[in-house]
């Protein structure tokens, strides 16, 4: 049994630490928001006061937070308190500086440390099958290997400090361009007098093929399991699209990088959400898009 400090326990975050307490796991949580730790709790996960109570005799600590802000501020508040040789994992999805420093932070105070953000949305963390993408050393990521298995189903190791970061903004622009690009096309078959299940059978076993496609079609019908069937009630929401979006578009500036179709998402899915949607599903842009259609 490991002792396992987790620290950020929302839609995503509680269901992880669900995951590694049914696990056989010694898990305590913290969260600010006194509902989601409520919510573990009854799950069998025991809670703290604040997070340097959770990571008190902690083995691993594990962090699911908003954004580099908040990673950097509650690794600067713990990191003092953890526990020689312990390991620290940042499950969040922030931008690669953030993460570096963050890496630097633990190695300061002598602890190995790993960023694994993740993919697969509140599904893929309630049913533990999520896919972890990390950065970090060969031992800190052989060490985070066996806790990051109880949580997901994937799990590859990126390269150093911020690879995982990297991967995931990367990652995460293909979707953002792609269900854009599978929107419009459903959109551009809805003129032309196309029914949804022709394109998707067509589509689905030619060249058009994608995940955006097959696995989370942004219509109701051909894959019923897609949000498109629940009122595109979010898996992944569209404000995490955009922020995944943004994300990637500062990581192009700074690294010189050109992503015209990333920048031009970026825009289409900040007009969604100024429009009101960023708590729907992301696949939801396709009803952007067939508003824009209407003007």
């Amino acid at each position: 049994m490991t002792a396992i400090a987790f620290i950020g326990l929302g839609n995503m975050g509680g269901p992880m630490a669900v995951n590694l307490a049914k696990a056989g796991q010694q898990v305590t949580g913290f969260d600010l928001a006194a509902a989601s730790c409520d919510a573990v709790k009854a799950e069998g996960v025991a809670t703290a006061k604040s997070a340097i109570d959770a990571v008190q005799g902690a083995d691993v600590i594990v962090t699911m937070l908003p954004a580099g802000k908040h990673v950097l501020s509650v690794w600067n508040e713990i990191l003092p308190h953890v526990e020689k040789g312990a390991l620290i994992i940042d499950c969040s999805t922030i931008d690669v500086e953030s993460s570096v420093q963050a890496h630097a932070l633990a190695a300061k105070l002598g602890a190995a440390s790993v960023d694994a953000p993740v993919s697969g949305g509140t599904g893929g963390a309630k049913a533990a099958t999520l896919t972890f993408m990390a950065g970090g050393s060969e031992a800190a990521f052989a060490a985070a290997k066996p806790v990051l298995e109880l949580m997901g189903k994937k799990i590859v190791h990126c390269g150093g400090a911020g690879a995982g970061q990297a991967a995931k903004i990367c990652n995460n622009m293909i979707l953002g361009i792609s269900m854009i690009a599978v929107g419009e096309a459903f959109t551009l078959a809805e003129k032309l007098g196309l029914s949804h299940q022709a394109l998707f059978d067509v589509a689905s076993t030619s060249s058009g093929q994608c995940w955006s496609l097959t696995t989370y079609c942004p219509v109701p019908g051909p894959v019923p399991t897609s949000p498109a069937n629940n009122g595109y009630k979010p898996g992944f929401a569209a404000a995490l699209m955009l922020k995944d979006l943004n994300l990637s578009q500062e990581a192009a500036k700074s690294s010189g990088a050109a992503t015209p179709l990333g920048s031009h998402a970026a825009e289409l899915y900040a007009a969604f959400e100024q429009a009101g949607h960023g708590g729907t599903d992301f696949s939801g842009i396709i009803n952007y898009l067939r508003e824009q259609g209407r003007k």
